[in-house]
């Protein structure tokens, strides 16, 4: 399934202002797993991937 994206970044910002305005409320939940969803088949998906794998190492490699 493809969605294009203007409509990934319309599902992030209403996830943004959802969890400003009120927290996360159930409602809220299914909206942002909706944007999680589209957002995991878009171009982007690869590099976020790299990117939060990049980073856990980064906080793994850390010495207390």
């Amino acid at each position: 399934m493809i969605l294009p994206i203007s409509g990934v970044v319309l599902l992030g910002i209403v996830c943004f202002i959802f969890c400003r305005k009120d927290g996360l409320k159930t409602s809220h939940l299914l909206c942002a797993v909706l944007f999680g969803f589209y957002l995991a088949s878009t171009a982007v998906a690869p590099s976020i991937k790299a990117g939060g794998e990049s980073l856990a190492s980064l906080l793994g490699g850390l010495k207390f």
